[in-house]
């Protein structure tokens, strides 16, 4: 893990812009932060999903409608709480299945995997820690009917349309007639938008400064982290809500025997989390080989969870 991570670090501050994989914020501290982040007043993502899956989760069991021994498959599966209404709710239906959830944090698999064998003891478990692209492979080892879960607005974390190459790639190692259930953050009001990535409370912030902090300690870097700025910004035409960590000054940044020069207010990209209209979503599932069976919105309509069947 460390020489990958050296790697992708490197790799990232090389590149112009610099930039840094999101993928890596979650460590134990960023694991912990982020559930700071969902509880959060400004950050209606979680509460949204939660209240879709806390009242419509029988009506999603009934449109994808299994006909025999299926396995759900999810990537990103964080804590889990919110899926839990979702497995509990099918639970009532059948038990006929099994759950894969797949996250590249062993920690927050570990405790997600805890915190299910005490709530929902019945749940037959088959959890892998891994990354989404690699995980995708495994989806060809068993013939069994699947329900692809990807929720929690994590489809808007790609870069340069990747979410298209990862959908067809969903697609291309599942069969026809099989589901995936996603979720996606739905374009409002900006300010609404640019607030949840820029809390009061600054915790955001240091979720972004977290992955500095964790440079310096797995890989000996000497980050100076009061010499960061957390900068989010959102673009209203695109839909896409970026985060940026900006240089304060002119810098040196030493990661073993690799110099890497900040000029001041250089930024590093830090992650994106596009948002997307309706429309959208029927080009995305079009595009990628599935049509929409329904989509399922909480009251605001600030977000909606889109069930998809493979053609």
């Amino acid at each position: 893990m460390t020489d990958t991570f050296l790697a992708d670090i490197v790799a990232g501050l090389t590149r112009i812009p610099k930039t840094l994989p999101s993928m890596y914020f979650y460590n134990k501290a960023g694991s912990k932060l982020f559930q700071t982040i969902m509880q959060l007043p400004e950050y209606y993502l979680t509460k949204s999903e939660y209240e879709i899956l806390d009242t419509q989760s029988a009506a999603i069991y009934d449109d994808f409608n299994p006909q025999n021994t299926f396995e759900i498959v999810e990537f990103g599966a964080g804590d889990g709480s919110k899926t839990k209404l979702l497995l509990q709710e099918f639970l009532k239906k059948t038990n006929d299945f099994v759950y894969s959830p797949i996250d590249i944090s062993k920690s927050a698999l570990k405790g997600l995997v805890k915190s299910y064998e005490e709530a929902i003891p019945t749940l037959n478990m088959n959890p892998i820690n891994n990354d989404y692209f690699s995980a995708l492979d495994s989806l060809r080892d068993n013939n069994t009917t699947k329900l692809v879960l990807f929720m929690g607005s994590n489809i808007g974390n790609f870069k340069d349309e990747g979410e298209v190459d990862f959908l067809k790639k969903m697609r291309a190692n599942i069969s026809e007639g099989d589901h995936a259930l996603i979720g996606f953050d739905l374009k409002k009001d900006p300010q609404i938008i640019r607030d949840a990535y820029n809390d009061n409370s600054g915790v955001t912030r240091e979720f972004n400064l977290n992955l500095l902090r964790r440079i310096n300690e797995e890989l000996g870097a000497n980050f100076d982290i009061s010499s960061f700025s957390h900068y989010p910004t959102y673009n209203p035409i695109t839909g896409d809500a970026t985060s940026y960590l900006i240089s304060m000054k002119d810098q040196q940044v030493s990661i073993g025997d690799r110099v890497f020069e900040f000029k001041y207010a250089e930024p590093i990209f830090m992650e994106i989390s596009k948002k997307y209209s309706e429309d959208n979503i029927a080009e995305l599932a079009e595009r990628t080989g599935f049509e929409i069976v329904n989509n399922y919105f909480d009251c605001k309509h600030y977000f909606v969870d889109s069930l998809w069947r493979a053609q």
